[in-house]
């Protein structure tokens, strides 16, 4: 460690200098010059350039337990100490966690569904329960809404809507990009907050001609809806604050290829075993 050290400031201050200071032969310094590596620092530079590679492809959003999960997935056999030295040793970290707020509007007299869902997020068959939310970006131009529609069955997003304005033409966008491209068959459960747009008469009504069983969650528990929470948590980490959006366009542009480029097709999830949501609905399909 100590010759490496001075291999990495040899162009600084003189060898010399270097070896006093680490109390170190140059003798020593010169003879471990000439060894060739070691299988295990050869062995270390291969896992870098992998672990390095895995981490620029998703963004800079995988930590250690994804990237585990990845290089295994790809043959290789790998522990988590490793990884995590090999983090350590190129300065790799993920992306920093910024707080989440979560905002819902439910003063207002409307309608409220019960609560059908009750926080059962796994063991869903696809097309079975879905769960929706609308979040904001922020643009040069002002806010952008973006409402999002997932299956619980493979967290995958089926549906998105973006505008300019939070309202019950948002919501309902997606609601019916969602059911178009997958043609559900009736009793899906359709779980969201108790937000004024998801209450709307126009929502309600799609939910009725959609043959959806609608679900609200419990006011002020953003817990009854975590799955599409996390979502958008991720999705602000892992690319809005990475980003300066100029126009709503750009914004737009730019979230629906990360979210039906990325998250659906490449990103791993936790919560299905740290599988792509794609892969796991394929897995699901095929069982």
């Amino acid at each position: 460690m100590r010759y490496a050290w001075i291999e990495a400031h040899r162009d600084q201050y003189s060898v010399s200098r270097l070896c006093r200071l680490l109390a170190v032969s140059r003798s020593g310094y010169c003879q471990w010059r000439g060894r060739p590596p070691s299988e295990r620092t050869l062995a270390n530079a291969a896992l870098d350039a992998r672990v390095a590679a895995m981490h620029a492809a998703s963004g800079r959003s995988y930590g250690r337990p994804r990237i585990v999960e990845g290089l295994r997935s790809q043959g290789l056999t790998v522990g988590h100490e490793r990884v995590r030295k090999s983090l350590h040793r190129q300065g790799l970290r993920p992306v920093y966690k910024r707080a989440y707020r979560v905002t819902t509007d439910s003063n207002h007299r409307k309608p409220i569904a019960a609560n059908v869902l009750e926080r059962r997020f796994d063991g869903w068959s696809v097309n079975q329960a879905w769960v929706a939310d609308i979040t904001f970006v922020a643009t040069g131009e002002g806010w952008l809404y973006l409402a999002a529609v997932m299956d619980l069955s493979s967290r995958r997003i089926v549906g998105c809507s973006m505008s300019d304005r939070i309202n019950a033409d948002l919501v309902c966008s997606a609601l019916r990009s969602a059911y178009w491209r997958r043609k559900p068959a009736g009793d899906l459960i359709m779980h969201t907050d108790r937000g004024s747009p998801y209450a709307s008469d126009r929502y309600r009504n799609m939910i009725k001609d959609f043959r959806m069983v609608q679900s609200m969650s419990r006011r002020a528990n953003c817990w009854d809806n975590s799955p599409i929470e996390s979502f958008f948590k991720t999705l602000k980490v892992e690319r809005v604050y990475q980003l300066r959006y100029e126009t709503r366009a750009q914004a737009r542009l730019d979230l629906v290829n990360w979210i039906e480029g990325f998250y659906n097709l490449q990103r791993m999830h936790s919560s299905i075993g740290y599988q792509t949501p794609a892969a796991a609905e394929s897995s699901l399909r095929a069982a």
